[in-house]
């Protein structure tokens, strides 16, 4: 461990690891398959990356954030540390670049997004890196008793058997005891037989608050709460794209000083919005579930939930962005009578009847014109607003019908394909020195494309917007107008970043009366998905049950005490301090002078009864005398 803490001190300028750090360090650096359970801020990261600079090879770390794997890349590169990233609608050229650095161990951090686990480049070149140790980051997304499961994640068990002597840490904030299960079965080498150590940091966070508010005007009750807490940063998540910007259009109408985020938006207005607020320029952005993961903010006080989340596991996560400097913060969640309704459509909305998703996979047949026997490996784009149109759908349930077809392996539905912008010079090289009269800015633009890409002049190559942007000196905005502006004088064709999404069939065309749904794809997930509905509404309607336990029970954590802050807790403090003062004025009613030693006969806790006599005695109710309680009149 003396290595591991001159690393810590060297790179981090930390002088000891806190929580169960040491003992996942400990476990990975003796090669045993480790899992580590940390909520959100407890520091995951160190975990995988101290032990992966102390041992000889390639750490490869799996994880589906882009953002967060560009966003730790460019940390350990600050601190002198080699790192890079794989992701999707890289070129290739970049991607070979990348991985034979690895091969001939100019890289300590490899991190890649499960999705390129598939590729066969990839897997060729994997087998000649010699690899430390593997880090699957948000690991529940290999169980499909996950919340989030994504089957991209089943690609680290067949990768894992190309390296059966390479250990493999599982990182997760979020999971059920039968969720933790199913991450050591799938990741252990042998089926059946779990590998894993397991080490568990308490979900339990004493300095975050959680509250739900009843209100029937929750757009009032939320200014309300930003009025009065006004230290911090604050997050207010929706669950649609639409409310996003009403919500944060109205905050600003009001004096607040307020965004919006969701999916659908320019990666280039994306990441200038998360800039501006993590670097407080704006004090609230009012989010949909996009945003968040990775995002590294130690000083939001506030996250507030103006929509209720679908499980346990996503309102946890969330709420956990609050708070992560150790500072007090608060989890709010605003309720009201239709919530619950809400919710419940949800189950439908979801997992909608086996008939009407066989309905879905016929009419897909129709958009595209597949007869029944073709149609393998195709893949089109999918305009889903166009499709519930001429079929008479609702977008959230064509949208529940394909996620399910999918899971049924039938297509790949990918609803936001993040592919790159491409750019192709349509003039050789000596022609295009030879134009003049370009902007400043096409000039700037050029150069840079130039210094940075190479077989532009061949054919189209993936470029990074925001990067370009970067080297030119401008914002991703202005570029964007820059290289239409050069596509218009035909001096390049330029296809912008696309986010339509695509389907992909995986197998031939079936007959609709075919498609099979198992048990596993639609009636054990059904279940499941039912259960984590009635806990949700379980833990907005309950008022005899602390929250902070209610959220640990929900993860197999069982604490004895509750947490003293939340607003079932203040609610039985207040309901006991009336109780009290009403026992301690019942005691003097006979306007008798009493001994304060009296109290004691009242069979009350000593700290209940002081908290209401001082209460009494500052509201002049009583008055205390040598030791005697005596009734005002």
């Amino acid at each position: 461990m003396s290595t591991f803490r001159e690393i810590l001190k060297q790179y981090w300028g930390y002088d000891n690891f806190r929580g169960i750090q040491q003992e996942i360090i400990e476990s990975i650096g003796q090669g045993q398959d480790t899992l580590g359970l940390m909520p959100t801020g407890g520091g995951k990261s160190i975990t995988f990356q101290v032990p992966a600079l102390a041992i000889e090879g390639v750490c490869i770390v799996i994880t589906p954030l882009i953002a967060l794997m560009k966003d730790q890349v460019r940390h350990l590169r600050q601190r002198g540390i080699l790192a890079d990233a794989i992701y999707s609608g890289m070129e290739r050229d970049n991607i070979l670049r990348i991985l034979e650095n690895c091969i001939l161990g100019r890289t300590k951090f490899l991190y890649v997004s499960p999705e390129r686990l598939g590729s066969e480049l990839f897997v060729t070149k994997l087998r000649h890196i010699r690899i430390s140790f593997i880090t699957v980051d948000e690991a529940h997304c290999i169980s499909q008793w996950g919340y989030d499961f994504r089957p991209s994640y089943l690609e680290i068990a067949t990768i894992r058997t190309f390296f059966p002597d390479t250990p493999i840490l599982a990182l997760t904030a979020t999971a059920t005891p039968k969720v933790i299960a199913d991450i050591c079965d799938k990741l252990s080498i042998k089926s059946g037989e779990s590998s894993f150590r397991v080490f568990r940091m308490s979900f339990e966070r004493k300095n975050l608050t959680y509250i739900v508010r009843n209100t029937a005007d929750k757009i009032r009750e939320l200014t309300n709460i930003l009025t009065h807490n006004t230290k911090g940063s604050a997050i207010v998540y929706v669950r649609s794209r639409r409310r996003s910007k009403e919500i944060a259009d109205y905050l600003c109408e009001m004096g607040f000083s307020a965004t919006y985020y969701h999916a659908g938006l320019e990666l280039s207005v994306k990441d200038s919005r998360q800039s501006n607020w993590q670097q407080d320029k704006v004090r609230i952005i009012v989010a949909t579930n996009a945003f968040g993961m990775g995002i590294d903010k130690p000083d939001v006080r506030l996250v507030i939930h103006y929509d209720s989340p679908d499980s346990i596991e996503a309102y946890f996560q969330e709420a956990g962005r609050a708070g992560r400097d150790g500072q007090q913060a608060y989890a709010i969640m605003l309720y009201n009578n239709s919530d619950n309704a809400k919710l419940t459509k949800r189950i439908d909305d979801t997992f909608p009847p086996k008939d009407y998703i066989r309905q879905v996979y016929g009419h897909l047949a129709y958009y595209y014109q597949i007869a029944i026997g073709d149609g393998y490996g195709i893949m089109r784009e999918f305009n889903i607003d166009q499709f519930c149109q001429r079929f008479h759908h609702f977008p959230i349930r064509v949208h529940s019908a394909l996620q399910i077809l999918s899971r049924a392996g039938y297509i790949e539905y990918d609803e936001a394909p993040n592919q790159q912008a491409r750019v192709h010079f349509r003039l050789e090289r000596h022609e295009l020195y030879r134009l003049n009269g370009h902007a400043p800015n096409e000039e700037r633009v050029i150069v840079t494309l130039l210094r940075n890409y190479g077989g532009l002049f061949a054919d189209f190559g993936y470029i990074d917007e925001a990067f370009v942007a970067q080297q030119s000196g401008m914002q991703p905005a202005d570029l964007h107008e820059v290289l239409k502006s050069l596509s218009r004088k035909h001096i390049i064709e330029y296809i912008p970043r696309q986010q339509t999404p695509t389907i992909r069939y995986l197998q031939r065309r079936e007959d609709d009366t075919h498609i099979l749904l198992t048990p596993e794809v639609y009636d054990k997930r059904l279940k499941q998905y039912e259960e984590r509905i009635h806990y949700m509404q379980q833990y907005l309607r309950r008022q005899d049950h602390c929250r902070s336990r209610l959220l640990l029970e929900y993860f197999g954590e069982i604490k004895a005490h509750n947490c003293g802050q939340c607003d079932v807790c203040h609610n039985r403090k207040t309901e006991k301090g009336q109780q009290a003062q009403q026992a301690i004025l019942a005691l003097i009613s006979d306007r008798k002078q009493h001994h304060i030693t009296e109290l004691h006969r009242l069979s009350l806790p000593t700290p209940e009864i002081d908290a209401a006599l001082n209460i009494l005695i500052h509201e002049e109710l009583i008055r205390q005398e040598n030791g005697f309680l005596i009734k005002n009149y």
